[in-house]
């Protein structure tokens, strides 16, 4: 049952919104937040991407074009990198799950059992953390796209750094709550200090972008 699940779990990058609700909203662990600061990042590279086809080919946005094209190119890679997060997320989060229902009735399968758990929320950590970066990224590809992007649809710019940013935290929560758990201080407190780097220069930026936006209306 767990294989079916996992197997129609990964397509979720193909199912319809609709689909994709009820199943965030039903009792079933997956798919969750992690899932969700996913779909937040990969809708604002989507954004990004929508801005630069509406501005490259445009008379009047001629002397940005080339660097419209290179924008969009890399808003392309992030929403593919964003939209394989979702697996990703829903992969480990279902292995850490795994690793709690090992027996533990003697002292060598409590030690397998620990050791297995540290080692899924090892990867647990990593892959929000790595999704966090992807956000900052398309945080900074968003300030360009206000820069230099069609007018007509600047508001979409704001839109995209905005959810870039609400991904960008809530992938930082799962971050905190499994670092809480892991017995490796050394590992969780650099990766802590990592994403505090992160969260730092996102905060600045994003407020830049939205004033940019907000301006330009």
């Amino acid at each position: 049952m767990l294989a079916f699940k996992r197997n129609i779990m990964n397509e979720i990058k193909n199912k319809s919104v609709h689909t994709f609700l009820n199943e965030l909203a039903s009792s079933a662990p997956t798919p969750g937040g992690g899932s969700c600061s996913a779909i937040m990042g990969a809708q604002a590279a989507a954004l990004i991407s929508m801005v630069c086809n509406l501005t490259i080919g445009k008379s009047q946005y001629a002397d940005v074009e080339i660097e419209m094209q290179v924008l969009l190119q890399k808003s392309e890679v992030l929403r593919d990198k964003m939209t394989g997060f979702i697996k990703a997320d829903i992969d480990v989060f279902e292995r850490l799950m795994e690793t709690y229902g090992l027996p533990k009735e003697t002292e060598q399968e409590k030690f397998s059992r620990s050791i297995a758990i540290q080692s899924a929320l090892h990867e647990a950590t990593l892959v929000p953390l790595n999704c966090a970066k992807a956000c900052v990224e398309i945080i900074a590809l968003s300030k360009i796209a206000a820069h230099k992007g069609n007018l007509g649809v600047i508001s979409d710019a704001g839109v995209a750094v905005m959810a870039a940013y609400g991904a960008l935290k809530s992938a930082a929560l799962n971050v905190y709550i499994n670092t809480s758990s892991l017995k490796d201080r050394v590992f969780a407190e650099k990766q802590l200090a990592e994403l505090e780097l992160l969260l730092n220069g996102a905060d600045q930026t994003t407020k830049e972008v939205y004033q940019i936006v907000k301006e330009k209306l």
